[in-house]
């Protein structure tokens, strides 16, 4: 049983002798002790105010008596103000150190049978770029996010939608066509995302020189800027183009189809290398250029039953202005499909697929409308979770040097990115000293444990409802705050564990009761039990942040114990295996709330 529950039983015992009053369970506001008082947790006692028609001080003292009297957990307490301080027994602290001990899933749950399916979209790539900043962050996210809700129990599906179709496709397609002389990832040396990528740049490149040159034949006819722009945009050779290319592929024109097919092979291929650096994965990917006709159908199924309506150039709408927003386009004029229609057409088939009790969709803040509006349609449309579907919304990230943009090859590369954090690694690793005496191979697989744990560290610590600026030098710092600060905490202890079995130290199963515990190692086993309620509100709450911010807690916390008390050198045995003991669970615990986070933690630094 949990101490807090211990607690709560004695408290309304308590109650019950002293005031004659039953009280509900709720009423017992349990907390942990602020650092400045002594004690472990602080009972609230206002609640219990109108019973003991006393003040709350007298009332405190009364309970706090009651407590040290009938409850062997409870060694003291002090009162001050309405809020009594409860100092638990060392025995308590040993007893719970022993259940983490002999539990090696300590705070994480497993799916049965009867538990609920949850799904998680993220990524959604475009298949005419290579993934960037933005995307690491959703990939991060949306992998911690299925991580954690498995963590609280849930079976999880973690699923991808490509945006495959669209003239964003057709404008890398076309300008491979005119400037690639049959250029391939092979005859290159280029990933296929990234080749693909530099022709989504030259078509930009080139449709701007275009419109450049059309601009002073609208402006001569006394157009403004912005309306000779539009007009000369329109009118470019190359957009038409795009265009028409896109048409046929609607058409299903066989050329079109072929090199739209082996380009975005090309890009699968180069996508499947990112995520496996990444460390993301999915069970199921689904496709846009299968899902658009499938969310087409159900649109017009919701016309026929008057959930919307057909305006007169043959668009269809959903009108939102009962549930306070506007009318929504769901099928152009000509039939062609917006995300919208996409993004229904998909959740069509996740539901024939999956028996999906809920759906969260990891998509930037931009997008939140978007979201609101989709919950709506989707529960018009009878999908079950559709009304309480959650869109999990994040912020965007920048470098400090400002925003990103992928038409003109402004955009951080992911797998330059990655490549970059593992040799900044490397490089603060040799000269900090902490590669010294492994192997090359050794070396290597460190500083890219390392530069990824860095890089992951850093976006995930943050609230994911946040703008952030990832700033990659202070991220591999080895100090505060950092992912390589908690690895190499983590490589101590496994350093220390190694030193104490080449002593000969073996740790027991059951770590004996009669130890004094100092305040500090009472606080750490506090921490360390503390982890099943962080796994419980990280995924409550939808935030991987909490366990980030709580490992960075944890081993800071262990960091001062390690620096103000002997371990290896401890005279006293029982002491010395107790401490052992505690560091082991201490790792355990950095391992397990790193790994939610999709962390590696290396073994020796």
């Amino acid at each position: 049983m949990k101490i807090e529950n211990k607690l709560t039983e004695a408290v309304l015992k308590g109650i019950k002798e002293l005031y004659g009053q039953d009280v509900p369970e709720k009423m017992v506001q349990l907390q942990k002790t602020k650092k400045e008082f002594e004690g472990h947790l602080t009972l609230v006692v206002f609640p219990f105010l109108k019973m003991s028609r006393k003040g709350p001080e007298q009332t405190a003292q009364e309970i706090g008596e009651f407590l040290k009297q009938n409850e062997p957990a409870i060694a003291n307490y002090n009162v001050i103000k309405g809020f009594l301080n409860l100092t638990i027994d060392s025995k308590v602290w040993i007893e719970l150190l022993n259940r983490i001990q002999q539990d090696p899933h300590w705070g994480i749950k497993t799916a049965t049978e009867d538990s609920p399916l949850v799904m998680i979209e993220y990524s959604s790539p475009n298949t005419n770029k290579p993934l960037h900043l933005g995307h690491v962050r959703n990939n991060l996210l949306g992998n911690a996010l299925a991580n954690v809700m498995a963590a609280n129990g849930n079976k999880v599906v973690k699923t991808n939608i490509v945006n495959d179709r669209g003239i964003h496709i057709c404008k890398s397609m076309l300008a491979w066509l005119k400037y690639g002389n049959g250029e391939t990832p092979e005859s290159s040396g280029k990933k296929g995302d990234h080749l693909i990528g530099d022709y989504y740049v030259a078509f930009d490149k080139h449709f701007k020189a275009e419109v450049k040159e059309l601009m002073p034949k609208f402006l001569a006819e006394g157009l403004t800027e912005e309306e000779a722009k539009a007009k000369a945009e329109a009118a470019s050779p190359l957009m038409q183009e795009a265009r028409e290319m896109l048409r046929k592929w609607e058409a299903n024109d066989p050329e079109v189809r072929k090199l739209w097919k082996t380009m975005n092979d090309w890009v699968y291929a180069g996508f499947d290398e990112t995520y496996k650096m990444m460390g993301v994965s999915f069970d199921k990917i689904y496709y846009e250029s299968n899902t658009y006709l499938e969310g087409k159908e159900k649109v017009m199924e919701g016309l026929e039953k008057g959930f919307f309506f057909r305006k007169e150039d043959g668009s269809v709408w959903a009108d939102l202005t009962g549930e306070g927003l506007d009318e929504k386009l769901l099928l152009r004029g000509d039939g062609t499909s917006v995300y919208m229609t996409q993004d229904i057409g998909t959740a069509k088939l996740r539901f024939q697929d999956f028996p999906i009790d809920k759906m969260i969709y990891v998509v930037g803040n931009e997008q939140n409308y978007h979201f609101q509006v989709l919950s709506i349609l989707l529960d018009k449309l009878g999908f079950k979770w559709g009304k309480d579907l959650v869109h999990f919304s994040y912020g965007m990230v920048e470098l400090p040097e400002g925003k990103m943009k992928s038409r003109e090859g402004t955009v951080v590369d992911a797998d330059d990115l990655m490549e970059a954090m593992i040799e900044t690694a490397k490089e603060t690793s040799q000269e900090l000293g902490k590669l010294d005496g492994l192997t090359k191979e050794e070396a290597d697989d460190i500083a890219r444990i390392v530069g990824l744990g860095a890089l992951k560290y850093f976006i995930l610590k943050v609230d994911a409802r946040k703008n952030m600026t990832f700033n990659p030098k202070e991220s591999i710092d080895f100090n505060g705050n950092t992912g390589p600060f908690i690895q190499y905490t983590y490589a101590r202890i496994q350093s220390i564990l190694r030193k104490a079995k080449e002593a000969g130290i073996t740790l027991p199963e059951v770590l004996p009761a009669g130890i004094e515990l100092s305040t500090k190692e009472e606080g750490l086993i506090q921490m360390l039990s503390d982890f099943t309620n962080v796994v419980a509100q990280a995924g409550s709450d939808y935030n991987p942040s909490i366990l980030a911010n709580y490992a960075y807690d944890l081993v800071k916390e262990y960091n001062q114990f390690y620096h103000d008390f002997s371990i290896l050198r401890e005279e006293n045995e029982a002491v010395k295996i107790f401490r052992l003991a505690l560091s082991a669970n201490v790792g355990k615990i950095v391992k397990s709330a790193m790994g939610l986070l999709g962390i590696e933690v290396p073994e020796r630094m």
